[in-house]
């Protein structure tokens, strides 16, 4: 590992684990805040299968979505499944920015500037997860293997082409002899 990716990684993941921490600590506070967001989704989910059972309720959540802060920011802190941890925290980032920086229903302007402070800043940290995620540290990722094998494959199967023609060609002249 380089020692950019040593520093930047923990760098990056700081915020989700200290959000984690805040969260599984003050589950309340959390639910506050999601409290627009939750109802929503609970309420679309109704509507899409009425008679289904309900699924975890507002504190649930912010609990489920703490403790995946914290293990995934511990992950990908520690150089543990990096690009898998941070497609989990990118994820996680997305309701937690929707539902905790509502900048666009903020009527005072110093609150609105606020949050659109920290909206935007969690939409850069988006873009941090998704160049982690895709980061392979220098090795060839799984696209560039599937090419490589195809045309390895493609290679090899017209060596073969060139070889079985040049023996049945010696086997015509064989037999015709």
């Amino acid at each position: 590992m380089t020692v950019v990716r040593l520093v930047a990684r923990p760098m990056l993941a700081s915020m989700f684990v200290m959000g984690g921490v805040s969260a599984l600590r003050n589950p309340d506070q959390h639910v506050k805040m999601a409290d627009p967001v939750t109802t929503q989704l609970s309420d679309a989910a109704d509507q899409a299968a009425p008679d289904t059972r309900s699924g975890p309720d507002e504190r649930q959540m912010v609990l489920i979505n703490g403790a995946a802060q914290v293990v995934g920011g511990l992950a990908l802190a520690t150089g543990r499944l990096p690009r898998l941890a941070s497609l989990q925290l990118a994820g996680s980032l997305v309701p937690t920015t929707y539902a905790g920086h509502r900048f666009w229903e903020e009527r005072d302007k110093t609150q609105r500037a606020n949050q659109l402070i920290h909206f935007t800043k969690n939409v850069s940290m988006f873009g941090g997860l998704l160049l982690a995620a895709v980061d392979t540290e220098g090795k060839p990722g799984l696209a560039w293997r599937a090419r490589n094998a195809a045309g390895s494959a493609r290679r090899e199967a017209k060596s073969l082409r060139r070889q079985a023609r040049t023996s049945a060609k010696l086997a015509a002249k064989s037999i015709g002899s």
